[in-house]
């Protein structure tokens, strides 16, 4: 498939090689009083020490491009501006319209690449603070997945520690039967919060749960069946939620800290041989270089604690060492907050140390900030606690219920129930995705649900209404009928949208900027609203008819794409 920016990039970079004698980037991008504006002349002219218009002039010299553009001009101080010829416009938008793919190739070298997100505790309810990591490392698995990579989706649930040791015992005070039913139904927050109250006020309690920590570490049979109950119970409890979110995770990808257990102690061993632990305080410690703690001291990552137990950097260390030299990972995705990074870096530090890491391997963490309230705080419940996951998607939803009723009173029941929940939820993952993510972003359910400006409503609405075009004039999608006519200016915006689809994929799959994909999408939508308002599409006949249904199902098949991919469902009536 051509990518029209790519090629006009290829053409123009050659003529700049003539002139600087030596590669130089062009420089192109959309332009406003033109498709395209060619910049790079201006900076190749301060180089050379001459007029920037003059080496513009001599750049066109040096290159064709009267088989794509029916307008070069040099404007301004120096600018090369391009205007595809409509012919063009018209060939390449057959290309990608006969295309399943829109014009998006398959990855040359297809890599495994693991997706480390989501990562609630066993015995705890996912709070929104789990949030951006469900949504954001859906949308990485999405579209890697569609670009023809392998993707290992890792859950990295927390079910390992000290506080099994109150919990286990907690569950053996209240019955097992009356555990699993309060962990079934959900309640794992009072659960927790009952061991704990036990804990702080009972002594005899904590020596019972410090005894069973041990006896959980150690392996024994009965402790590590009662571990299991208060396990499968969290998965249902996580598995639900998944579903709610409608996100791909599913319980095979459930590799918990436990998971790691039995490879803590050859990590251990395999950083000693290499000369890279250090005993410090008791501990078996690394110290990366390049982390100092606020005094300036070599900072440890603590991998045996003094008391003979591992911590969580050891999981952490025998996690990324499985990921490569077990799952053959080429690339690894963390999808972490922020504040995780200096750890994350000391890990991935290590790892390099250990030679574990290397080329052409390579890690990322994909970091991200926080949710804010609408006061500009950490998004918490009116009395200061931590707001249950599963009461902000119903409270999504039920918003989303309320705008239906009143915009489209006819739908029936179960209709409703469907748009609702896909509005809804839809509205949360686009307002996290639509924003960088390495931002914080207030949580506003107002502005969220608007079915104008740049929200997951305006985008489904405008998809259901290219939908409804089809299904009021009983047409189909006139595809593999040749090249649509592109006359009108509303008509050459929107297919200039249109092809710059291939492109920004490609970009949002190496940078993993979903923010892009979804301004992208935006813009492509009011692209469309405007050659609606402009262009009459059923009340049009002939050729005007079929070039016109050719823009329409192109639109639509990109703006679902982009959606799908970033995990939001459009729902074929609003």
């Amino acid at each position: 498939m051509v990518n029209l920016e790519v090629l006009l990039t290829e053409r123009l970079a050659s003529a700049f090689e003539q002139v600087a004698g030596l590669p130089v980037d062009p420089s192109i991008r959309r332009g406003r009083h033109a498709d395209f504006q060619c910049d790079g002349a201006l900076t190749l002219a301060r180089r050379l020490g001459r007029a920037p218009r003059e080496v513009a002039a001599e750049i066109l010299d040096h290159v064709r491009l009267d088989d794509l553009c029916s307008a070069v001009q040099i404007s301004g101080p120096g600018f090369i501006n391009l205007t595809v010829a409509k012919e063009q416009l018209g060939a390449l938008l057959a290309e990608i319209a006969d295309d399943e793919r829109l014009g998006v190739p398959l990855a040359d070298r297809p890599e495994t690449i693991v997706v480390d997100y989501s990562g609630p505790n066993t015995a705890k309810e996912m709070h929104v603070g789990h949030l951006r990591s469900t949504i954001i490392g859906d949308a990485a698995v999405r579209v890697l997945e569609w670009q023809g990579h392998t993707v290992v989706r890792e859950n990295h649930l927390g079910d390992w520690g000290t506080s099994f040791g109150m919990l286990i015992e907690h569950l053996l005070d209240v019955g097992e039967t009356e555990a699993a039913h309060e962990l079934s139904i959900g309640d794992l927050n009072g659960f927790y919060q009952a061991a704990r109250r036990a804990f702080d006020a009972d002594d005899a309690f904590k020596d019972r749960s410090r005894k069973r920590v041990v006896a959980l570490q150690a392996g024994d049979p009965a402790t590590l069946r009662l571990w299991h109950i208060l396990v499968t119970e969290s998965k249902k409890y996580f598995m639900a939620v998944y579903a709610r979110l409608d996100v791909r995770l599913t319980e095979e990808d459930f590799f918990a800290e436990s998971f790691y257990n039995d490879e803590l102690q050859p990590v251990l061993d395999e950083l000693a041989a290499l000369g890279l632990l250090r005993e410090s305080a008791g501990a078996q410690c690394v110290f990366p270089e390049g982390f100092t703690n606020r005094d300036g001291d070599p900072l440890p990552l603590i991998v045996r604690k003094g008391d003979g137990g591992f911590g969580y950097a050891a999981t952490d260390l025998a996690t990324i060492r499985h990921r490569i030299r077990v799952l053959g990972a080429t690339r690894m995705l963390y999808v972490v907050g922020a504040p995780q990074s200096g750890h994350l870096e000391m890990i991935f530090t290590t790892a390099r140390d250990a030679s574990w890491l290397a080329e052409p391997t390579r890690v990322e963490h994909v970091g991200f900030g926080s949710i804010l309230g609408a006061d500009g705080r950490m998004l918490r419940t009116r009395a200061g606690a931590s707001l249950k996951l599963v009461d902000l998607l119903d409270e999504a939803v039920a918003k989303a219920a309320a705008v239906i009723v009143a915009k489209d009173p006819d739908l029936d029941e179960a209709t409703r129930a469907a748009v609702a929940r896909a509005v809804g939820i839809g509205a949360v993952k686009y307002a996290d995705l639509a924003t960088d993510r390495r931002n914080d972003y207030r949580f506003d359910y107002d502005r969220m649900l608007s079915l104008r400006g740049n929200t997951a409503p305006y985008l489904q609405y405008a998809l259901a209404r290219i939908r409804s075009i089809f299904r009021k004039g009983g047409v189909a999608a006139p595809r593999g009928t040749g090249a649509p006519v592109v006359a009108e200016p509303a008509e050459r915006t929107l297919a200039l949208q249109l092809l710059a689809f291939p492109g920004l994929f490609e970009e949002v799959a190496d940078s993993l900027e979903f923010h892009r994909l979804a301004h992208y999408l935006f813009e492509l939508a009011t692209a469309f609203t405007q050659f609606y308002d402009a262009c009459p599409v059923l009340r049009s006949a002939g050729e005007t008819l079929r070039s016109r249904l050719i823009l329409c199902d192109l639109t639509a098949r990109t703006l679902a794409r982009g959606l799908d991919l970033l995990g939001i469902e459009a729902p074929d009536r609003m």
